[in-house]
């Protein structure tokens, strides 16, 4: 990766120069490099003697000059300059670029294998068995998908894992209703699952409080009775519930066979919309609470044997020296707890599934449950793998979905909405945009099949609505609107797809084939070719960045970045109306370079790249 990342080159070029100048361990110096706000004052700067100098009480700009002085920049570099109180303004070579660019333009693009000793385990989607899948699910479903597919490009072994919602009294009490009402399971869609999901708990609340506050008040039979029947109703759907759930733990064949067919009917509909999505997510992938459902007692015997958790009116609760809260995992009942399928779960994730970097991809409100979690794994040494060290834990928060009125999104009947439901109107505005644009005469769409110009439509629908969702700073709430999202223009998915898009019907224009193309050499002679060089170079460091941060969105601002640089190198520097074909063969190859990484940036999202728009 080094050989085309000039960023790191220079780093480690300063550290090797700073430590010559100063004496320091080369080891413990940051050279304080970064890529420059304003090319006026060069490509890169190294800030460092700033810093330096106020330790050693000596002069910053002196210190600069000793620096710059000490270090090996060789033909990296065109030029520098001393600037200000001390910065160390830094000029590419031209030459320097160019051979950055040859690099970066092999197969890898620059991305060379970054494996790391244990896996990374992420935990994404997490739905529940009939239910519906929301908005909320939408984030968890494609930031994990991303960071998984980042760390699957630099090598790394990751285990995508849905936790699904498939075990418990509200499932069983799903399973009764449906029972009650001798629904047949062969027959039945997930809109039936949600209905009875919601009736199920209907029917299994009573209004004890209600009933005593009418006999005091001597409200009349009638509405006694009524509430009498409520109760009565009540409490023999939970003793229904509860006597389903007994049979599911204890594996009777029609139970279990009944149980499946909710997972199944639930599972079909995920992993269709995981399709639409364009999520890498299959059956192999899920692995529900049923999964933990053995290993929960004994979860709860090892904390109260090493002394870590202790009975609190009957339940088992473990408790922190630096808050007050105590973590539930067992309720007086003998009832498990979220908190004790997430031990279970965390235990399994490190020391079966040697994940040394555990991700969970969960809504912000949840923080302080795994805070929880983590510190509880950490305190009973769940968290060491089999070489000694300690997994990394992680709970990538994301915030909520709004709508324009800058509220949780909802129908306009106030219902959430369903996930389907938004991306089927995200794909149909995609559509719409993608006709439109069609009739124009000159649009290279013009004259294409209605099921071509339908299937890009898609590709942009779904694309708009990823790429505004992972550009922003996960943990912050968005607002969910489709006009802004769905545009060609600005900081859009469709405007990253129609670069790639326009760059590609340039060069079928060229009539110059793949091979001439990449055996052209680069040639940087104008402020636009070097500001575009400079954008992509930065590409594999931004990969990996986004990998190790977490932060798709820093992916995100960088394919941003190099389309509006592309589109000022188009505007700047003419490549198929070049002053001679060596330029032009030149520019040609800069536009090939760009697409591909457009293409591998698009990909990393899971955003489809359309060859025409």
């Amino acid at each position: 990766m080094k050989s085309c990342d000039p960023l790191a080159q220079l780093i480690a070029a300063f550290r090797a120069g700073i430590a010559k100048a100063t004496g320091c361990d080369s080891g413990s110096i940051d050279p304080q490099v970064k890529v420059s706000g304003d090319p006026k004052h060069g490509d890169f700067q190294c800030n460092a003697a700033l810093v330096l100098a106020r330790a050693a009480k000596v002069n910053p700009r002196d210190l600069a000059g000793s620096i710059l002085q000490a270090t090996e920049l060789g033909d990296l570099v065109d030029r520098t300059e001393i600037a200000g109180p001390g910065f160390i303004n830094v000029w590419l070579s031209a030459t320097a670029i160019a051979r950055m660019l040859r690099e970066l333009s092999g197969p890898s693009l620059g991305i060379e294998p970054a494996p790391l000793p244990h896996a990374v385990v992420i935990d994404l989607c997490g739905v529940n068995v009939a239910k519906q899948m929301h908005v909320g699910h939408l984030r968890a479903t494609i930031i994990g998908d991303v960071i998984a597919r980042l760390h699957e490009r630099l090598g790394r072994k990751v285990w995508r894992e849905n936790h699904l919602g498939d075990w418990g009294l509200p499932i069983a009490m799903t399973l009764a209703s449906l029972r009650r009402q001798r629904r047949d399971f062969r027959s039945l869609t997930l809109d039936d699952l949600n209905a009875a999901y919601r009736s199920a708990q209907l029917e299994a609340t009573s209004d004890q409080a209600g009933l005593q506050a009418a006999q005091v008040a001597g409200a009349g039979p009638h509405r006694l009775a009524e509430l009498e029947l409520q109760n009565q109703l009540a409490c023999a759907a939970e003793q229904d519930a509860k006597s389903t759930l007994l049979k599911l733990q204890g594996g009777d064949a029609a139970t279990v066979a009944d149980w499946k067919q909710l997972i199944e009917v639930t599972m079909t509909e995920v992993l269709e919309t995981a399709r639409v999505l364009g999520v890498h997510l299959t059956d192999q992938h899920s692995r529900g609470e049923s999964f933990f459902r053995d290993r929960l007692a004994p979860t709860v015997d090892a904390f109260v044997s090493s002394g870590l958790a202790k009975e609190d009116a009957g339940a088992i609760v473990v408790t922190f020296a630096d808050r007050e809260r105590p973590m539930l995992i067992r309720k007086a009942d003998g009832g498990f707890l979220y908190a004790t399928t997430d031990l279970a779960a965390v235990r399994f994730r490190v020391q079966e599934l040697d994940g040394g970097h555990v991700i969970y991809v969960v809504d912000a409100r949840q923080r302080d449950h795994f805070k929880d979690v983590f510190d509880g794994v950490r305190m009973i040494g769940w968290d060491t793998l089999s070489d000694g060290t300690h997994a990394t834990l992680s709970h990538l928060a994301f915030g909520s979905v709004l709508g324009t009125d800058k509220r949780p999104l909802k129908t306009r009947s106030g219902e959430n909405f369903t996930l389907r439901a938004l991306l089927d109107e995200a794909i149909e505005r995609g559509v719409q945009q993608v006709m439109r644009r069609a009739t124009d005469p000159t649009s290279t769409t013009h004259g294409m099949a209605e099921s071509e110009l339908r299937s890009i439509g898609a590709a942009v629908g779904i694309g708009a609505v990823k790429y505004a969702d992972l550009a922003c700073d996960p943990v912050r709430d968005y607002v969910f609107d489709l006009d802004r999202m769905i545009a060609f223009e600005g900081d859009t998915g469709p405007y990253i797809q129609y670069a790639h898009a326009r760059i590609a019907s340039l060069l079928n224009r060229s009539g110059q084939s793949a091979e001439a193309i990449a055996a052209a050499d680069f040639a940087i002679t104008e402020p636009a070719e070097r500001h575009l060089s400079l954008c992509l170079l930065q590409f594999p460091h931004v990969v990996l960045n986004a990998a190790e941060t977490l932060s798709p969105q820093r992916l995100c601002a960088a394919l941003h970045e190099i389309a509006i640089a592309y589109s000022g190198f188009y505007q700047s520097c003419p490549v198929l109306k070049a002053p001679d074909q060596a330029v032009c063969r030149a520019r040609l190859a800069l536009s090939r370079l760009t697409q591909r990484v457009l293409a591998e940036g698009l990909s990393l999202l899971g955003i489809h790249a359309p060859l025409r728009m």
